[in-house]
Parts: C-alpha cells; structure tokens; sequence
C-alpha cells in the first residue's frame, strides 16, 4: 500500500490542500530562531519538535505537514506520517490527497481500521475513485472482511481493468472468500489461495 499512484505524490488538480508554496510566514507571536550573526535559521534547517499528543504542534502549516508525511511515509515511517497527515486532516478535512496519504501511512502502520475509515470518506466523496475502493477494499480485507472487500476490489479492477494488481488483489479476496464457503460445507480449500498484497 505504501506505493502512490503517480508515484507518491498525487497530481489530480486542484487536490492541493493550500494554494500556497508550502512555506508559511512565522505567526507574530512565534519566535524565529536565530544562527550567529543575527540571520534567522531557514526553517528546513530548524528541526520539528517531537509530534506526539503531548507536544505542541510541528511547525508549519498543513500542506508542509502533508508533505512532510510523505516524505516520511516513503521513508518507511508510516506511524510518524500518520500523526502528521492527521493533524493535516484535520486542518483540511476536504482535502482528498491528503486523506488518502493518510489512508496510506495508516494501511502501512498497521492501522487497518483507520484506514478503512479514511479510504471511505474518499469513496464517499468520489465514488468513482478506482484508488480509495482499492485500498478499502484491501484494508477490509486485513480487518476481516473479505465479503466488503472483494465489493470494493471488484470496483476497482472493473473501473482500471488493465491494473493487474487490482486484479490479483480480488482474485486473492475471492480465493479467501471460496476456502471460507468450502471449509463451512467440509470441502477441501482451492489449491491457489493467494492473500492479497
């Protein structure tokens, strides 16, 4: 899951959660840390404090926080780029990108609930999004479900046929699907059950 369309970075236009460039003027009343000499430290050089719940908020505003949570989430820190892409989230709840990244580092952390809950708002909000049925349908899967997941997965590989990771995605939902079905009626499982990726 950890890999994007569009090679991690989402270009569907008009999807950026800020029209800015991504650089945020210092607020009034916050300090700008000074190098020798007086110049202000560039803030790329100034280091985040920690992003956990007991911590003040990392500086910036949430389109550096979303791609910074990328930026982690292609580090493989998918934990650390969830807690920033929620406090995203939270700033920009409209913004599909970045609830899709957050989908993304929360499938990766383990997080498989959540990330079922980020992909449907998705869904929800464009239904023919071929990307957010897919990972719904590939967390449903881990959560348990194959019967919801082998829904969405369907979609998905019905929306981008020539995707054939969609594809093998549901044909490995429907193979856990069939063993259930068999091992309920005492009949041996199919040989190929793959699970999905």
């Amino acid at each position: 899951m950890s890999e994007a369309r569009r090679g991690g970075w989402d270009s569907r236009s008009g999807e950026d959660p800020q029209a800015s460039d991504g650089q945020s003027a210092p607020a009034a009343d916050q300090e700008v840390p000074q190098a020798a000499g007086g110049q202000p430290v560039p803030e790329a050089d100034r280091g985040d404090p920690p992003i956990d719940g007991s911590q003040q908020a990392p500086r910036g505003d949430s389109y550096a926080w979303y791609r910074r949570g990328l930026d982690l989430l292609s580090r493989g820190s998918p934990a650390a780029a969830a807690e920033l892409l929620e406090r995203a989230a939270e700033a920009e709840p409209g913004a599909r990108s970045v609830r899709e990244a957050l989908a993304r580092a929360q499938f990766d952390a383990g997080r498989y609930a959540q990330a079922a809950d980020s992909f449907r708002q998705n869904v929800e909000a464009i239904p023919s999004d071929d990307y957010a049925h897919f990972g719904l349908g590939l967390a449903l899967a881990r959560c348990g479900d194959p019967a919801a997941a082998a829904e969405h997965l369907a979609l998905a590989a019905a929306m981008r046929p020539e995707l054939a990771h969609y594809a093998e995605a549901l044909r490995g939902v429907r193979a856990t699907l069939a063993a259930r079905t068999q091992a309920g009626s005492g009949a041996p499982p199919p040989p190929d059950g793959d699970e999905p990726r």
